[in-house]
Order: C-alpha cells, then sequence, then structure tokens
C-alpha cells in the first residue's frame, strides 16, 4: 500500500469520507486516530492541533504590491511555465486550481476557473494566504512542505471544517544546486483527484521544473546571510553587503530559524538568558530594524517579511538530503563562534552534532580527516576514533602527535 495515496483499490470513496471524519470528530473530542487512518494525516493532525482549532482560516500574508514583489523575486517564479504547461488544463477545466507555494507555504500563485477560484477564495485559499500547517492545518501543500514528499489530502483528511470539501495533491520543489525546499506544487479540486494519476502528475510536475532550474543559471541572489566561522555575521541586501555587530548578528540568525516570529521578550531570553533587560532588547530590535529595513523586519512580533537565505541553513539542507560531503565543504566553521547568547549556543550545537554524527555514520575516512584537520574538529576524541578504525595505527599516532605538537607550541606562545 502507496502511505502516499488517500485511496486503495477497491475502497468507496464516501464510506471512506464518513469513515474519516468520524475519526476527526473523535481526534477533536480527545481520542487517538484510529488504526486504519493514514499515518502521515494522523501526524499531520497532531502537528495542526497543536497550533490552530478545526474551524481556523488560513491567514493573509502578504498582498498587493509586497505580493508582487516577493514572487517576481522568487525561483519558482522561473518555472511557472512548466508549472502552466503540465498543470494548465487541470486549472482550465473548471473543476480544478493549480496552487504553487513557497517554502513557508505562503500561496504565490493559485490559478483556474474564475467560478473554481470564488469558492477557494471563501477558505482563503488565495494568493499571499499562508497555508503552511501552523496556519491551516492538514492540506497538501503544507502537509508535503513539512514531510518533504509529495502526497494526496483526501476530503474529511483535512484537518479544518472549512477544508475538507476539497481534495489536493501536491509535491515539493527543490533547488537541485543546494537541496534547499524552495516551496510547492499543487493542484486541488473534488474528491476524483484522489487517484494515483494526480499524485504521478504533480510529481513529475516538480521533477520537471528541478530538472530546469538544474540547466538556467542561478537567478541574482535575493538577501543572505553568512554567519558560520565569523563572529559577526555579513548580510547581503539588496544588491549591498551589510557587516552586523555581534548582537544584530544573534538576532538575525535567530529570526531566521523563527519564521513565524518571536517577542521582544522570547527574543531577550535567547539573547541574554535570564539577565534580559527589556530596554535593551527593544533598542538593539530597534536598531537592527533601521539596517534592515520595514520591507524586510516586521514587528508584533518580530518577524522576517522576507525568508534569507543562510550559509548554515544550506547545510542543514544538504544534511537533510544525506549530501553530507557536500554539507562539509559548505561549512567554513561554527556558527558565529564567538557567541555565548543561549539560543545562537543551541542552534550551534544542533548544527555541529548533526554533522558530526552525519560523518561518523557515513564512515567515510576522507571526510574525516577533512573535520580532523580543521580548527574546530582537530580534538575531536569520537572522530578520532572513528577515523582509527579505518586508518592504519602509525598513519594515526602520526597525525595525533601533530596535534599535540601544535597544542603545545600554542601554549608555549601564550606564555
Amino acid at each position: 500500500m502507496n502511505p502516499w495515496l488517500a485511496l486503495t483499490p477497491g475502497d468507496d470513496p464516501a464510506e471512506r469520507i464518513r469513515q474519516v471524519g468520524r475519526a476527526h470528530e473523535r481526534f477533536l473530542a480527545g481520542e487517538l486516530p484510529p488504526d486504519r487512518m493514514r499515518t502521515v494525516v494522523a501526524d499531520s493532525w497532531a502537528r495542526s492541533a497543536a497550533f490552530i482549532g478545526a474551524d481556523h482560516t488560513a491567514p493573509i500574508d502578504l498582498a498587493d504590491a509586497d505580493l508582487e514583489a516577493y514572487r517576481a523575486a522568487h525561483p519558482l517564479a522561473r518555472v511557472m511555465p512548466i508549472f502552466r504547461d503540465l498543470l494548465g488544463g487541470l486549472a482550465e477545466d473548471g473543476d480544478h486550481m493549480m496552487a504553487v507555494c513557497d517554502e513557508h507555504g505562503r500561496l504565490l500563485w493559485v490559478e483556474g476557473h474564475p467560478a473554481t477560484l470564488r469558492g477557494a477564495a471563501t477558505m482563503n485559499f488565495v494568493p499571499g494566504a499562508r497555508w503552511d500547517e501552523a496556519h491551516a492545518g492538514t492540506n497538501a501543500p503544507g502537509t508535503a512542505l513539512a514531510v518533504d514528499h509529495a502526497l494526496q489530502i483526501f476530503a474529511t483528511e483535512h484537518f479544518t471544517h472549512p477544508v475538507q470539501r476539497w481534495t489536493c495533491a501536491a509535491a515539493p520543489v527543490h533547488d537541485p544546486g543546494t537541496g534547499r525546499l524552495l516551496g510547492a506544487i499543487d493542484v486541488t479540486g473534488g474528491d476524483h483527484l484522489a487517484n494515483p494519476h494526480s499524485l504521478a502528475l504533480v510529481r513529475a510536475t516538480a521533477l520537471a521544473a528541478e530538472a530546469y532550474l538544474r540547466t538556467v543559471e542561478p537567478v541574482a541572489r535575493g538577501p543572505h546571510v553568512a554567519a558560520l566561522g565569523r563572529d559577526e555575521a555579513r548580510l547581503v541586501v539588496r544588491g549591498r553587503p551589510v557587516r552586523l555587530g555581534r548582537r544584530h548578528s544573534e538576532l538575525l540568525a535567530l529570526l531566521t530559524v523563527y519564521p513565524e516570529g518571536r517577542t521582544g521578550d522570547q527574543l531577550g531570553v535567547e539573547l541574554y538568558g535570564d539577565d534580559v533587560n527589556p530596554v535593551t532588547i527593544r533598542a538593539e530590535l530597534s536598531r537592527l530594524r533601521r539596517i534592515l529595513g520595514p520591507e524586510l523586519l516586521d514587528s508584533r512580533p518580530y518577524r522576517l517579511r522576507t525568508a534569507l537565505e543562510t550559509d548554515f541553513g544550506a547545510v542543514a539542507r544538504l544534511l537533510d538530503a544525506g549530501r553530507v560531503a557536500e554539507a562539509l565543504d559548505a561549512y567554513p566553521g561554527p556558527l558565529l563562534p564567538g557567541s555565548d547568547a543561549p539560543g545562537i549556543v543551541r542552534l550551534r550545537r544542533l548544527l555541529d552534532d548533526r554533522l558530526r554524527a552525519a560523518l561518523l555514520t557515513a564512515g567515510d575516512r576522507r571526510l574525516l580527516q577533512s573535520w580532523l584537520n580543521s580548527p574546530w574538529g582537530g580534538d575531536d576524541l569520537d572522530l578520532w576514533q572513528a577515523y582509527a578504525a579505518l586508518t592504519p595505527a602509525d598513519a594515526v599516532a602520526a597525525r595525533r602527535v601533530a596535534v599535540l605538537n601544535r597544542e603545545f607550541a600554542c601554549n608555549v606562545a601564550a606564555t
């Protein structure tokens, strides 16, 4: 049985809608979903329930000029002709819509017959609305982003009641060069979409888009941040490099990993721990907002209006994709190594631990040696032991002696 398909051969769609609908009611009443529920749906309900209620409506995140500017600069704008060529016929037949969202679940394009679009607008399935699970519950584009896999969501499998008359199939789209998740392509319509062909079609469309992106020159990068191996981050915004101070570097790094935003008090705890001064944190955020501009940094809560590419995010995505050698090549050192802010220390350790675990699992002598030759990896006992298991003892001993001699020389120079 394919866990990404909504129905199996022989299923009665009407009966399945009733079964899942009853399971949804019991779940909302506090019961666990029954075993016959698809795991991907049951897990998504649990994630959704942590954020919203079943009658929630997806919020509008971008509109008008902000939406136009954002989607014009988004990488998926380049493959819209492919999406329209492969899925446009479905979107024009009056029964379906084609939707494209970014990596945060913001709908960038929603296209179809005007009557179908009007029906979808009643649940805010419109460009600029936020359809990730935290804002719209279980749905094909949002859940495809959450699990990074093509899937179908059928009728009452949707978490929120207003969406349960629809069925959808969606597939994630990645940057073929970095593995970064760019967004998802979705087809939404009636119950008849719950068939293997719709899932195969959206997945093939996503693969065609990735293949095209692999052949073209990359577009000029949007705002991006380099914070690995440096005590002060380097921000490039509007084509202009900006070197940030330590606190602004820490704040920006934290904001990139909390796309939903943080309050000033929450950011203060991440920066200062329990010894937080609300006046100080508000002043730092005010100065950072002047640097970034209101088009990038919003307040109440503080959040980035535009996703920033980060070098530490790129390493994490490569690890997610199992591309360990590329992740190590993209890692020039720990995240803001001079920072002792609790939130940064946690992010730094998380990334380092993930990279070290991937190196241990890979068991590649060349990759281990590259880590051990670095200033931050020379004293990594666990990886030395893994390297020793793959390398003749004499070579390991010679390398270890060289490291100890270097440490001794550094200690002598410091005294």
